[in-house]
């Protein structure tokens, strides 16, 4: 047998002997098993039975595609300008650009983890033109054992080399494989928080829509109150000069027309906020935004119920948590791997030669096998230590996923009660004011007779103005309330 296939021989079992340990030992992976923690969800939602439903707006049983479908949901307020709007935020925010970013980071990460998985192969090519000095001495050993001095060969001569250098840290227990779960669970929970920045913007831009037309329909009130005072002004004004009326119910009404001019005014700061916030939101200069005036005619959509169970599902917050609880648990696996030996298998080998043209010949190749193990012997409880630290995450992304469903239950219930109550209360401000209304009506007729003060006109008028007033802000509330509570239950669904 050739020296050489003698020493391929050797290899092979090297190798395979190798290979061996390592499917025998790749079996093996440390740490937990993860599993969700339990929820107890209520059965149904407390703001919604069947006596509440009678009683509110827009409420409806859902169907089951209701549940199952989020999209456009801002689409249901049948706003043009409002769609116009959401379908900017979708690509100009900056809130969502950051996020998209952070999870292609985070999807980058699991790449990372996985290259783990693969041996490290370098190579270092060099070409060397080396002359050893005529001044050394170099030993010849012959067949008997002596050795005589002998010059060393005083030419040049170029070396030709082509070294592949390999590593391989075999996952024995499970380290890698813990590490690209936990790697691929922050990049789930990563998109999870980057739909939930999405939904928290688009609402956001809902919020300060509707409340920007609330101002327009308040300024709409202001005018028309403006208006109506110019004329009970300029008919004081007539009675005076006729000596019907006195000087100080003049008085009275141009205080009161200026006063509510002022009010009018002012409207104008609160508008001009909620237009730059919108701009910020679509990702425009606030200097060259601007949104057109139009009173606030929506009413709220009909909002679909499903059981509470389905809040886990839908809310992205929710999603994001559970992956953050399953990231810590897996890294609570990479940690335990510290307590075992690291195995390492190296290899290399390559051509080398002082001549080009043998280079690729089975003489001129040279090559070597190795195996290592390293195991740390004492480290003062530093693994120990570390062990504990990741199972304390654990228990605190468990206590931070409960939280996060308590404050997801909460926010619902909330704004389901605040329109089951507002549904109430608008009915109770339409009937009062008819009643300022008709107290205005009165109270100018017998003005106007002679019977009563100029006095009594003024608070019938500002009662009237501001019961009219609290139905623009409870109008307000309740389209707002109606995407919180969109933006609380998960997102939204499509007309069926």
């Amino acid at each position: 047998m050739m020296p050489h296939v003698h020493e391929r021989t050797k290899t092979m079992r090297f190798l395979s002997a190798s290979v061996a340990v390592v499917t025998f030992l790749g079996g093996c992976t440390v740490g937990p098993k993860y599993q969700t923690p339990t929820i107890n969800t209520p059965a149904a939602y407390k703001e919604v039975t069947p006596q509440n439903e009678k009683d509110i707006d827009n409420w409806k049983t859902a169907q089951p595609s209701d549940a199952a479908i989020r999209g456009k949901w801002w689409e249901l307020f049948n706003e043009p300008e409002l769609n116009s709007l959401e379908d900017q935020v979708n690509v100009s925010n900056q809130s969502i650009a950051s996020s998209e970013a952070s999870f292609r980071a985070a999807r980058a990460m699991v790449q990372e983890a996985r290259s783990q998985f693969f041996p490290t192969v370098t190579t270092d090519p060099s070409v060397t033109r080396e002359k050893q000095s005529a001044n050394l001495r170099e030993f010849s050993t012959s067949t008997s054992g002596s050795g005589t001095p002998v010059a060393p060969t005083t030419k040049a001569f170029t070396d030709y080399s082509f070294p592949f250098d390999a590593t391989w840290v075999p996952d024995l227990w499970g380290r890698i494989r813990n590490t690209v779960k936990a790697s691929a669970y922050g990049a789930q929970a990563s998109a999870a928080d980057l739909a939930n920045t999405r939904l928290t913007m688009q609402a956001e831009v809902a919020v300060d829509y509707f409340e920007l037309r609330s101002q327009d329909s308040l300024k709409q009130l202001l005018d028309s109150t403006v208006q109506a005072y110019q004329e009970s002004l300029r008919l004081t004004q007539v009675l005076y000069k006729t000596g019907i009326d006195n000087d100080e119910a003049v008085a009275q009404a141009e205080t009161q027309l200026e006063s509510t001019e002022a009010l009018d005014t002012n409207v104008g700061i609160l508008r001009a906020q909620y237009e730059h916030a919108i701009a910020v939101l679509v990702g425009q200069p606030a200097s060259t935004f601007s949104v057109p005036v139009e009173s606030l005619k929506t009413s709220p959509p009909p909002i679909p119920f499903g059981v509470p169970s389905q809040l886990l599902e839908r809310r992205p917050d929710i999603a994001a948590d559970e992956r953050l609880m399953a990231q810590a648990n897996a890294q609570i696996g990479v940690a335990r791997a510290a307590y075992f030996p690291t195995v390492t298998l190296s290899a290399s080998g390559g051509p080398q030669s002082t001549s080009a043209s043998n280079w690729f010949s089975w003489p001129s190749m040279a090559w070597s096998l190795g195996a290592s193990a390293s195991e740390t012997i004492f480290d003062a409880g530093l693994r120990h230590a570390t062990v504990m630290q990741y199972r304390a995450q654990y228990d605190e992304t468990v206590a931070n996923y409960r939280q996060t469903v308590l404050t997801a239950f909460q926010q619902v219930e909330d704004n389901l009660a605040a329109l089951r109550v507002l549904s109430k209360e608008i009915e109770q401000q339409d009937v009062a004011i008819k009643s300022a209304q008709r107290y205005l009506i009165d109270a100018t007729n017998r003005w106007k007779l002679g019977l009563d003060p100029y006095l009594d006109v003024i608070s019938a008028q500002t009662a009237l103005l501001s019961n009219q007033q609290t139905m623009v802000n409870l109008r307000m509330q309740q389209i707002t309330d109606s995407v919180q509570l969109i933006e609380a239950l998960g997102g939204g669904w499509v007309k069926t």
